[in-house]
């Protein structure tokens, strides 16, 4: 999902055309920067919404489940709670503001021109998602209805901060959560989004990311580090045993997610080719083998296989092939799938012990880690067999994409955490976390077994 879009809409402004008719151009809206007059691929536009569907399928029910698994009993419901409040707030952000800032194209603003605010910038002029007709497009995808390609990165951009919220499970406030969700979605995650995938300067500078190692993946792990390490550990953490309340919900979870995935990855092709099926096939092959790479570090260090190491091994893999699944060869696929696998055992087992911070559920431990496995090797194993994008791949490239979005996401988050401090508190009391959110945040709770 970045600049070999801009190779699929010469194909598909060229391909079956139900275009507008005469009449109809006659009274269309005028077009922005950013937009082109639908030219419909219809089997485009089908796999698209499949994969909408997918995507969504990803953070509800399949994320919500899979963190809401691994927390203890008291605080399930508070866990599984934030994936639908983040939904919510995500949705209505993008509508508001989201995607006009991620995928609009800039005009003047503060005596600036629209070629010196682009790179970093969209526009303000898709508020409320106005200037957008069942007769646009977005001209990345010409042949996508616009309202079906703002419905796509929506979910894109709803599953990225539900993704930090296993960093800090277990103790933030609700109140809190929602408005963290609102400005991070609006301040770090749209303006990234445009810097990789909109017609920013990360994307014209050749870095490469399909389907969100950096816009995704990197981008919520590093904000999900300087969450738990701001908020601090849990009560208990490292002086007392946290267990998993039930892995049968991790699994199913993680089953969703895996299934939800082929929407994220493949459905980043933009259309019904050759592209996805590679894309669909390179995702489901990183998944096994960094199933079987986590497994082996974990038996090797702790003689056993757990379900949640295997279930996270799967993760893992998914998170690292996300950047490359459109440039890379099955091969490559397997080889990412093994170090993403091994690499993110080491830093969410070793490296979090040694350093000691609580990212409860390895919200970077997985996702910033695997992200940054999956974007680097991208450089070193994209292939113009695959995509002809892929000509001047090279890790140095990836890295500068990389470095801008950790600084970025990381003092941004930094700021918004700071922000929310003052205003909706951040951290439950004391007494709240002993005896879990379930009760003090939603007045529910599980039946005792």
């Amino acid at each position: 999902m970045t600049r070999h879009w801009h190779r699929l809409a010469g194909g598909l402004a060229l391909g079956t055309g139900l275009a507008l008719a005469a009449g109809g151009m006659a009274h269309a809206a005028p077009l922005l920067g950013h937009q082109a007059a639908l030219e419909l691929d219809a089997a485009g536009t089908a796999w698209l919404g499949t994969s909408t569907a997918l995507v969504l399928l990803m953070t509800l029910p399949g994320l919500a489940l899979f963190y809401g698994g691994m927390v203890r009993r008291k605080n399930v419901i508070a866990t599984i709670t934030q994936s639908v409040g983040v939904f919510a707030v995500v949705t209505l952000a993008w509508f508001l503001a989201g995607y006009s800032i991620a995928f609009g194209s800039a005009n003047g603003l503060f005596g600036l021109s629209a070629e010196q605010i682009q790179p970093y910038f969209g526009s303000f002029d898709m508020l409320l998602l106005n200037n957008v007709t069942l007769q646009s497009a977005n001209s990345l995808l010409p042949g996508i209805p616009e309202f079906l390609f703002i419905s796509f990165q929506m979910t894109f951009a709803i599953i990225t901060p539900a993704l930090i919220t296993g960093a800090f499970a277990e103790r933030f406030k609700y109140s809190a959560l929602l408005l963290f969700t609102l400005l991070w979605t609006l301040f770090i995650y749209a303006p990234i989004c445009h810097w990789v995938w909109g017609g920013g300067f990360l994307g014209s500078a050749g870095v490469l990311d399909f389907a969100g190692g950096a816009v995704v993946h990197v981008n919520s792990g590093v904000a999900g580090l300087v969450c738990a390490v701001f908020l601090g550990r849990r009560k208990g953490y490292g002086t007392e045993p946290i267990v998993a309340h039930n892995p049968v919900l991790t699994l199913i979870g993680a089953s969703l997610l895996l299934v939800g995935w082929i929407g994220f990855n493949a459905g980043s092709a933009g259309a019904a080719n050759d592209l996805m099926a590679v894309a669909l096939l390179n995702t489901i092959l990183a998944a096994a083998a960094a199933a079987l790479s986590w497994k082996l570090i974990e038996v090797i260090e702790k003689k056993k296989v757990s379900l949640i190491g295997m279930l996270s091994g799967i993760v893992a893999g998914l998170v690292g092939i996300t950047p490359a699944a459109g440039f890379v060869d099955p091969k490559g696929a397997v080889i990412i799938g093994l170090v993403s696998g091994a690499g993110c055992y080491i830093f969410s087992v070793w490296i979090k012990k040694l350093l000691r911070y609580d990212d409860s559920l390895d919200a970077f431990g997985i996702h910033g880690a695997g992200g940054l496995i999956g974007a680097l090797l991208t450089g070193l194993l994209a292939t113009t067999t695959i995509n002809s994008l892929s000509e001047g791949a090279n890790i140095g490239t990836q890295a500068m994409g990389l470095a801008w979005t950790i600084v970025y996401s990381a003092i941004g988050t930094f700021i918004i955490l700071i922000l929310c401090k003052f205003t909706t508190g951040l951290r439950v009391s004391e007494s709240q976390e002993a005896e879990g959110l379930d009760t003090h945040l939603h007045g529910e709770a599980l039946e005792a077994p």
